[in-house]
């Protein structure tokens, strides 16, 4: 304690002696002298600098030396390399290809509904029929009329075939056969559009015309089909993104309405750069096995654009920031026995985070022990302890 006393007297003397002893500091600030209080606040910032390694030289004497001292008291983390998956997020639709209104390709009449909404139905199955306004009874007649065609036809070339007639005879009855076939499959074609197919196997979701209503082409809808297992999202990415994303890429899509997450990849990866808000179109498929997942529901899909199995993370609470916005921690190293400790300020830099974690690129590295609990409250060369 003398000692301290002592060396607290000598540093006071020598401020007291510092400086032109001629002009006090009130002196100069009446004068206005710049250059004198400059010098003044040198000299004293010197001895006062001397003043704290000194003292700071005391304390640690202090510290290795008094068992009853009472160190600040923090908890330990320790660097160890781990798997780090970084993701973007972005907002995203659910749709699906097969979700299609059914309209007809004939005008007439509905004149029956095969199906009911809610139903299942196979690929090809009839749904609806329109009114074929006599075009299956000119087909009957078009069949006589071409197998008689065809009769007379094959008779005609089996006499040819015996030098029997003329050329052209059998020329006009070739040409009448095949001329009725071609008519016959025109009509056919025609019977064949007043029918509405399930285009795709899936779920009558609706019907939306009624039966003896007045269908055109194009125009009067029937009824809706959807197929929900083939699900896929889709998301615009913003461009800068563009490097780090390709087909095979894993991805989340997380949808909180359903409070779910499905694994998937990239599928497809547009071609285009919208120049209206400068993204690019990205399609993940959705597996849907429950079918609650429906076309239009918003989801987040989350795309893996970073990935290093060996990171060393470290948690966000600890990182502390100086006045230039430099960004450091405190590494400990060992000053004695029962978990002591001495810090070490140790500026790191950063590369990517995730919730409460960050990967530190440059500044740390596997085995290091940081200050963890307490990091706000200790200073850089100061003896802590390890509460376990």
């Amino acid at each position: 304690m003398k000692k301290i006393i002592h060396t607290l007297y000598i540093i006071a003397f020598a401020i007291s002696c510092s400086g032109d002893q001629s002009l006090t500091t009130s002196d100069l600030i009446k004068a206005k002298d710049l250059n004198g209080l400059k010098t003044q606040k040198e000299q004293k910032l010197k001895i006062l600098n001397a003043m704290k390694a000194e003292l700071n030289q005391i304390n640690n004497a202090i510290s290795d030396l008094d068992p009853s001292e009472k160190l600040a008291l923090i908890s330990i983390f320790e660097v160890k390399p781990e798997n780090f998956d970084h993701h973007i997020e972005i907002q995203a639709n659910i749709k699906t290809r097969q979700n299609v209104l059914l309209y007809p390709e004939y005008t007439g009449t509905l004149k029956k509904i095969y199906v009911e909404e809610g139903q299942e139905v196979k690929k090809g199955k009839l749904l609806a029929q329109i009114e074929d306004a006599g075009l299956k009874n000119q087909l009957e007649q078009l069949q006589i009329q071409t197998a008689l065609s065809k009769t007379t036809y094959e008779r005609t070339q089996r006499l040819w075939d015996q030098n029997i007639g003329a050329e052209m005879q059998l020329l006009q009855a070739k040409a009448a056969y095949e001329s009725q076939l071609k008519t016959m499959a025109q009509l056919k074609k025609q019977l064949q559009r007043t029918q509405i197919l399930a285009p795709f196997s899936g779920v009558i979701d609706e019907i939306i015309a009624n039966t003896g209503a007045n269908l055109l082409p194009g125009q009067t809808p029937v009824l809706r089909i959807v197929n929900l297992k083939k699900m896929y999202t889709e998301a615009s990415v913003p461009e800068r993104y563009l490097s780090q994303i390709k087909k095979g890429t894993t991805a989340i899509v997380k949808i909180p309405m359903l409070s779910r997450e499905y694994p998937t990849t990239v599928r497809q990866i547009g071609n285009f750069i919208n120049p209206n808000n400068r993204s690019f179109r990205v399609e993940t498929p959705l597996p849907n096995p429950d079918e609650m997942i429906k076309p239009n529901l918003t989801c987040k899909l989350k795309i893996n654009d970073y990935s290093n199995p060996e990171a060393l993370m470290i948690p966000l609470r600890i990182i502390k920031e100086n006045a230039v916005g430099k960004k450091y921690i405190f590494k400990l190293n060992p000053a004695g026995k029962d978990q002591v400790y001495r810090t070490e300020q140790t500026f790191i830099q950063l590369g990517k985070n995730s919730i409460d974690k960050v990967e530190v690129i440059v500044g740390i590295q596997s085995g290091d022990l940081l200050v963890d609990e307490g990091a706000t409250i200790v200073e850089n060369n100061q003896r802590v302890k390890n509460i376990q």
